[in-house]
């Protein structure tokens, strides 16, 4: 992408301004997505993404400039761009870089986005015909399938010069299920972080067919009602609470400035003893798993949250230089147009022990989460709410009704003491997550939990 010695020569134009460290960031990144209206494909989308960003630090104080003019003028320009920007003028210091080379984890056979483009076709329309075929009442179906080849390449002045290469598949089929005065919705989307040999576990068919039975649940569901309630959250994507409520609150993006729940935190017990709970990034080919992060820091398993002790942050190298902690292989971007933050790859919380239908059967009045939905969430207060977008009512510890229309509404250090039952059946599931540094791909998950309550919004 860039020969080492060019990189040396425009980290050394950036580190001119009086810097005391800087980093450069190149990618260039294929994606196709194929997009399908009931049974006929309506698109297939082929961009392509590159470009270069340089970042200096002094101290604590970042400067950063991003192009996607790749020519050797208009990388030099944004280098130069930072070191003006940083504002003194100092000779070039020489930079001299050393190649590493991080262990792929994560092998893939059918890069996506170098397959024809019947055969992704063909599987998308499998999703959506299996969800137009379940049922009469399913009347609209809508599909896509993604393929992402992100390679990028991180090189700084501490010797760094390292390049990856990120592989991801992703079917998503969302089905509206109608009679004659009311319609509702299902949807399923799962992802991995391999090419589209993922479909050699996972079939179209399953995913269609998931989102159009979501769909006819809540067609037949009745309104949830409302108040103070014990909850039970399912595993994969109920692990969306834990990645909210209390994710966001541990990265050192909000800790390093205060602006986090969980700042000053570390050592004291935050929640439940029965809860651990981990970010881990090297999880093989899972879908938020890296090699290394977006500033070249290998990454490895983060234990946050460790019998309720809080163990750890999230901590990029902004976040380092302000907290004086390790860098936890946490630096993420979107982009080359995004300056890395600290965020999240693989969170989820780890099997308890407590067996699945003692926790259902402990439940006298209250509501059982199968599927989660969006969220929102402030990381100063943990303040959180959270559609369901499949519920049913739990009566003397069996599963009744189902319902529709709950929310889950509380903050992150009450959701955190209140899980007083964890289940043992982990499971991940995959999202996108929108914060400074843009979205990205990051898995969420935990096994069934309980918590002993919770504010349900309904009618």
């Amino acid at each position: 992408m860039i020969a080492k010695s060019f990189a040396e020569r425009l980290l050394g134009i950036a580190l001119s301004g009086g810097a005391d460290f800087a980093e450069l960031f190149c990618e260039v990144t294929k994606n196709n997505v194929v997009s399908a209206i009931g049974n006929k494909v309506e698109r297939a989308n082929d961009t392509l993404v590159s470009g270069i960003g340089i970042r200096a630090f002094k101290g604590t104080r970042t400067v950063y400039s991003s192009s996607s003019d790749l020519s050797p003028e208009g990388m030099i320009a944004c280098a130069k761009a930072v070191a003006e920007a940083m504002g003194e003028k100092t000779n070039a210091p020489s930079v001299v870089l050393t190649e590493r080379v991080f262990p792929n984890a994560h092998p893939t056979l059918f890069v996506p986005t170098d397959t024809e483009a019947k055969r992704r076709a063909d599987l998308l329309l499998t999703g959506c015909n299996a969800a137009l075929d379940y049922n009469p009442a399913i009347r609209q179906v809508t599909g896509s399938l993604l393929g992402v080849d992100h390679t990028v390449l991180v090189a700084n002045t501490e010797g760094l010069f390292a390049t990856d290469r990120k592989i991801r598949t992703r079917i998503a089929v969302s089905a509206l299920a109608a009679n004659e005065s009311d319609s509702q919705s299902g949807y399923s989307g799962p992802g991995s972080g391999c090419g589209l040999e993922f479909f050699e576990k996972v079939s179209p068919e399953s995913v269609g067919k998931e989102a159009a039975r979501q769909a006819m649940v809540n067609l037949g569901a009745t309104y949830c009602p409302a108040g103070r309630m014990t909850v039970a959250i399912e595993n994969g994507f109920g692990g969306v609470i834990f990645h909210e409520a209390c994710g966001h609150s541990l990265e050192a993006a909000a800790v390093a400035i205060g602006a986090s729940q969980m700042a000053g935190k570390l050592g004291q017990r935050i929640a439940n003893p029965k809860v651990t709970a981990v970010d881990d990034g090297t999880i093989p080919n899972a879908w938020g798993s890296i090699n290394m992060d977006d500033e070249g820091t290998p990454s490895q398993r983060n234990v946050l949250i460790e019998n309720g002790v809080l163990k750890s942050y999230l901590v990029d190298r902004l976040g380092s230089r302000r907290m004086g902690l390790p860098m936890t292989g946490s630096g993420r971007r979107q982009s080359y147009r995004f300056e890395a933050t600290s965020r999240m790859t693989n969170t989820f919380i780890e099997n308890g022990p407590d067996k699945n239908e003692d926790i259902i059967a402990s439940i006298e009045n209250g509501l059982y989460c199968k599927h989660m939905g969006g969220g929102s969430v402030n990381p100063l207060t943990g303040a959180f709410n959270f559609a369901v977008s499949e519920g049913y009512l739990v009566k003397n510890g069996k599963i009744e009704g189902a319902v529709r229309g709950a929310t889950l509404i509380g903050t992150g250090s009450e959701i955190l003491q209140n899980i007083d039952m964890v289940g043992n059946n982990l499971a991940c599931a995959e999202g996108m997550c929108g914060a400074a540094s843009g979205s990205i791909p990051t898995n969420v998950g935990q096994p069934l939990i309980r918590v002993s309550m919770i504010t349900v919004g309904g009618r």
